[in-house]
């Protein structure tokens, strides 16, 4: 039924946005981390990765449908799509260097490593998935709208 399948893909999204909120504030938690459990450096910025699932082909196939009126089910087309959070990777980009000799994690020359995380970055990102959680909330009170009035029609 396309009206589930349209309440998964955005409750989807709105699952892999939430992670990604949850990771931007682990970040920004650990800004000034400059230990990890282990002891090997400074904490290591995440990032989420995500994937569109069964979106590339379903797109191609809806497209072929539109213009050349292949029925759905010739198509291949599949009822179920969104997104999916693939992987949580740490960021390889080189650590900060601050001189604070007294800190008891600098190295010989009075470095210490800090972790290479970017404020100003963490905040934007959270706001685009602010921004993408919003949207999707207002898709999904769309589709309980267009659901609750097409349930009015037997009235």
């Amino acid at each position: 039924m396309a009206f589930l399948s349209s309440m998964n893909i955005t409750g989807s999204s709105l699952t892999a946005q939430q992670l990604r909120l949850d990771v931007i504030s682990e970040n920004v938690a650990n800004i000034n981390t400059t230990r990890v459990e282990g002891g090997n450096g400074p904490y290591r910025r995440k990032l989420v990765v995500m994937e569109a699932e069964n979106g590339r082909d379903s797109f191609r196939n809806v497209l072929a449908q539109a213009a050349g009126g292949v029925p759905a089910a010739a198509g291949g087309l599949s009822q179920q799509g969104g997104v999916r959070v693939t992987q949580i990777i740490e960021d390889t980009s080189p650590f900060k260097l601050s001189y604070d000799p007294t800190h008891p994690d600098a190295n010989a020359q009075g470095y210490v490593e800090l972790p290479n995380i970017d404020l100003v970055k963490e905040i934007s990102d959270a706001m685009a998935a602010t921004q993408a959680f919003s949207a999707n909330v207002t898709a999904f009170n769309t589709l309980k709208t267009v659901a609750s009035r097409a349930l009015e029609i037997g009235k």
